[in-house]
């Protein structure tokens, strides 16, 4: 199913749309009846035993945790859908922002009250009613803190809207790719990789398990503390319950983050969310899209151009994002490649998302406040507090490990250089010293005649008064005692 997918991008919804993406969604849906609705799965065959699944439209818009706004009320919350409150566009519509009296719900003066986010469909958009319904549906009923809430919704004639909480930061696709956009910092990266694997095992472990099946840096928005939270649910799907194994689907999801099994076969698991996640990892390491239009050969896709370095210690560098500068952990580096090529191998090896939570939240976390990025000093400061001390530093003060670094050890002659002979310097020393080592007999000698020449003090003594040339020069005036 090679040609599953066409060029058609589907924006984040953020403002700035990126042409070198490469991220394409299938084809649009036909749009789905809005009478008598019923979730399905893209076989045509409901998913039985499931809390999502065989619903009519009139169940789902029922739910007890929304609330059904009119037109005329979103349309006061965003001052008419302003353009100067468009904070997002894409292929399903347009995102505004609009405020609302938390308490009530209806519409407040922009700066005052609750701000949200409104999400206006178009008629002929990429995004279907199937899809809007799809995310009232789960959205309406899941609750976690690492998915975005769902407020309400309105469904007026063509008009389809959601009410979305308001995320602050943005999409992460935005963090990690627009031009001139702060970079994050290895300490918020992490942090956005456990929070969203949060969310996809929350799905994955619930009593009735939900796949996610579009999970990418674009739908990954960020609070004003950089808390990560999964948005858009309009391809979520009922997960397998009871002895089957997969859910038989459609192919739908974007290139570059759709696992190559699901692809070929249509066959649908959790294990397709951990493929996705594995990609996500890759571009938070390295700071590079998963497909890039711009690339020629291998490059073009992230996942084939960075399996190679993964595995390999002394590579790994080689991915790694330049805007880190450096600045992270090489070893909690080397442990998340590790887990992304897990994530990307072959479906039967790939680990769970609770296996993949746990060992993110194992790594060692760095001590920068969230939502700012730490300073390069900071983290380098925080790394090297996590390096085990030697013993040898409490028993022993005086200990090698504590002596502070005095430089060379080696001997002062041996510095200098002006104390390093040339070769001819060196042999006119060795032929002078010859000359004055004595032979044996000659030191034997030397031997036998030492002794008579050793006095004794009294000998010593007679022998200074006796010899006039030992005498010292006396100042004028004075005589010396031989004249006496």
């Amino acid at each position: 199913m090679g040609n599953c997918f066409q060029t058609r991008s589907k924006v984040d919804n953020c403002r700035s749309s990126q042409a070198t993406s490469g991220a394409s969604k299938l084809p649009k849906r036909e749009s789905f009846s809005a009478s008598s609705s019923v979730i399905k799965a893209d076989s045509g065959k409901s998913v039985p035993g499931s809390r999502f699944a065989a619903k009519t439209e009139s169940d789902i818009l029922s739910s007890p945790h929304l609330k059904a706004f009119t037109f005329t009320e979103l349309k006061n919350a965003t001052r008419n859908f302003c353009l100067d409150n468009l904070i997002g566009e894409g292929g399903f519509g347009y995102v505004y922002k609009g405020w609302m009296v938390e308490q009530t719900l209806v519409a407040a003066r922009p700066g005052y009250g609750m701000v949200v986010a409104v999400k206006k469909l178009k008629p002929e958009g990429f995004q279907g009613h199937k899809e809007w319904l799809s995310e009232v549906n789960y959205l309406g009923q899941l609750h976690h803190p690492n998915l975005v809430k769902l407020i309400g919704y309105c469904l007026e004639e063509e008009n389809r809207l959601l009410v979305y909480e308001y995320l602050s930061k943005g999409s992460l696709e935005n963090h990690l790719f627009r031009r001139g956009a702060r970079p994050l910092s290895w300490a918020l990266r992490i942090r956005v990789a456990i929070d969203t694997a949060r969310g996809l095992s929350f799905l994955h472990d619930s009593e009735q398990p939900v796949i996610y099946r579009d999970f990418k840096a674009s739908n990954i928005l960020l609070d004003s503390e950089f808390n990560a939270k999964l948005s858009d649910f309009g391809l979520a799907k009922a997960g397998p319950v009871g002895d089957n194994s997969h859910v038989s689907t459609q192919v739908m999801g974007t290139q570059g983050y759709a696992a190559p099994e699901y692809i070929a076969t249509g066959r649908l698991t959790a294990r397709c969310d951990v493929y996705s996640f594995g990609v996500v990892l890759l571009e938070l390491l390295s700071g590079l899209r998963a497909v890039d239009r711009t690339k020629i050969g291998v490059e073009e896709n992230l996942v084939d151009w960075a399996k190679p370095y993964l595995s390999d210690r002394r590579r790994l560098f080689r991915i790694m994002d330049a805007k880190l500068q450096g600045q992270y952990p090489q070893r909690a580096a080397y442990t998340v490649a590790l887990l992304a090529l897990q994530c990307v191998s072959e479906a039967k090896v790939r680990p769970r998302m609770a296996d993949v939570l746990s060992a993110l939240e194992q790594l060692p976390t760095l001590s920068s406040p969230r939502g700012v990025p730490a300073s390069p000093h900071s983290e380098a400061q925080a790394v090297a507090s996590l390096i085990p001390k030697s013993p040898l530093r409490k028993s022993y003060p005086t200990s090698p490990a504590n002596m502070p670094h005095r430089g060379s050890s080696l001997p002062v002659e041996m510095k200098s250089s002006s104390h390093v002979k040339s070769p001819q310097e060196r042999q006119s020393f060795e032929m002078k010293s010859a000359h004055n080592v004595k032979s044996s007999k000659e030191l034997q000698l030397f031997e036998m005649k030492s002794p008579s020449l050793v006095k004794s003090p009294q000998e010593e003594l007679l022998s200074e008064m006796r010899t006039p040339r030992h005498v010292k020069s006396l100042p004028s005036g004075k005589k010396s005692l031989h004249h006496l």
